[in-house]
């Protein structure tokens, strides 16, 4: 600690015998160690500390006083108006006793040390003082530590509370409102937790609010998704590896599970893990033990899983490409987004809030929408959800000169008159070359299209899985995902 740091005390003595036995045992440190408020009933204490909020540093009181609120009541009480106040207890109680019961009693309720109120020298001191000064100075630091413990911590949860509200969960339908209730109460949890719906509707988005309306939210939220990593790196991934394990195993990894220890771990795209993986992270969320390549005694974590798919697992648990047991032990609690379709009254609320944050970033001024675009976009049946409407509102912002109509949407959408696209001659795909829409979305648009043009000159459906060169499970699944069954 620095020593040249004031400390303030609120003394609590009805005896003025031991009041100045204690002005004389903090003597030799009286420019530093003040008392700046004596008291002689508890009441009394409790008033100048309310009336005087982070004035005084240390308590110090005698455990008996007459009448009133004294002993680990008093403590009690202290600690509701200031919880980083530090309470030293003088007492009489322990004269040439070492009582541990009635230590650990006032270590409960508070007090952080306390002293015999005698002394070898007896006129003099209160206790040998300078353990009595030591533990005056001990005190201070503590409380100074707890405060800024608690700065911190306010910094940390005002961070966490922008961070919310620019994640916002938007809209103010039924099944919005419903879904956010529901988070909350989720959160408070520790089981694990199956996010479900189709691409684009905010399930990372869901799996944020989860974790940082938790008790996990000081802790790391770390995510990855499934179906971006080749198989044979997703265990190394999760799990890590020893440094020799394997060739090229030249130094150790920290998996995501080990690094995510005490936070949330957030596995989208589940529906995508490879068995090896699925077997282990059974194993973690069975025991909370990771199988770390190379490493032969297993390692303990403590996370916990957020999962998410846009997949049917039933049909996948079913199709024998997804663990039934693993399925069982993520689904202990499951949430529902629904669609952008089946919300349509939330599209106002969508559209004003992308406008603004989109216009602010770009530097332009919010476009005006007309009556006839806002009922197009409202009619849409945006079959990429919330993400799509994101990205339509910034090609809009990209193209629009402050009016937007139904043209102008139109445009943004790729829907735009064929007159305006380009032929690739080589293929005979359409392409608007001004308007480029999202891989994703093209992805999906042509492999329905392909489908549906494959299905049409198929005799039945398995003919048109050997066609397209598809296992028929896998044929019906994909159709399934398209929306053609």
């Amino acid at each position: 600690m620095q020593f040249n740091q004031k400390i303030n005390i609120l003394l609590i003595e009805d005896e003025e015998y031991d009041v100045k036995r204690v002005q004389k045992t903090i003597a030799p440190l009286s420019d530093q160690i003040r008392i700046k408020k004596i008291v002689a009933d508890g009441q009394s204490a409790l008033e100048a500390l309310k009336k005087s909020p982070n004035y005084f540093d240390v308590v110090i009181m005698d455990y008996q006083l007459l009448g009133g609120i004294t002993g680990e009541n008093l403590i009690r009480k202290i600690k509701e108006v200031d919880a980083t106040l530090q309470i030293i207890v003088i007492t009489k109680m322990t004269v040439n006793i070492t009582d541990f019961d009635f230590a650990n009693r006032l270590i409960e309720a508070g007090a952080m040390w306390y002293c015999t109120k005698y002394p070898g020298d007896i006129e003099d001191f209160i206790y040998q003082p300078t353990d009595f000064i030591l533990s005056i100075l001990n005190a201070f630091e503590k409380r100074r530590l707890l405060k800024k413990e608690q700065s911190s911590k306010r910094k940390l949860e005002q961070s966490i509370e922008e961070l919310l509200q620019q994640k916002a969960l938007i809209g103010e339908s039924e099944a919005m409102r419903a879904l956010r209730s529901k988070i909350a109460k989720i959160a408070q949890q520790e089981a694990t937790v199956l996010i479900l719906g189709e691409s684009g509707t905010g399930k990372e988005l869901v799996a944020t609010h989860l974790h940082y309306l938790s008790r996990r939210r000081f802790e790391k939220f770390l995510t990855i998704n499934c179906g971006s990593l080749p198989h044979d790196l997703i265990e190394s991934e999760l799990f890590g590896f020893e440094k020799g394990s394997f060739t090229g195993a030249v130094e150790k990894k920290i998996g995501l599970f080990e690094a995510a220890n005490q936070g949330t771990l957030f596995l989208d795209e589940i529906g995508e893990l490879p068995m090896s993986a699925q077997v282990k992270l059974l194993r973690v969320l069975q025991d909370g033990e990771i199988d770390k390549i190379g490493r032969t005694d297993k390692v303990k974590v403590d996370v916990r899983v957020v999962a998410a798919t846009n997949k049917d697992l039933v049909s996948a648990v079913q199709q024998k490409t997804f663990r039934e047991d693993l399925f069982y032990r993520l689904n202990v609690i499951n949430l529902y987004i629904p669609p952008l379709r089946e919300r349509k009254e939330d599209i106002p609320l969508l559209l004003e809030h992308f406008f603004k944050h989109f216009a602010h970033t770009m530097g332009v001024d919010v476009p005006q929408l007309s009556s006839s675009a806002m009922d197009y976009l409202q009619g849409f049946d945006w079959p990429g959800n919330v993400r799509q409407l994101q990205n339509v509102v910034q090609r809009l912002l990209y193209n629009g000169d402050g009016m937007i109509d139904v043209s102008d949407v139109k445009d943004s959408l790729g829907l735009a008159p064929k007159s305006r696209a380009a032929v690739d001659s080589e293929n005979g795909f359409e392409w608007d070359p001004i308007h480029i829409t999202p891989w994703r979305e093209i992805e999906r648009a042509f492999r329905k299209k392909y489908f549906e043009f494959v299905r049409k000159r198929a005799a039945s459906d398995a003919q048109a899985a050997r066609l397209l060169g598809l296992a028929p499970p896998n044929f019906h699944r994909m159709c399934k995902e398209l929306e053609l069954k």
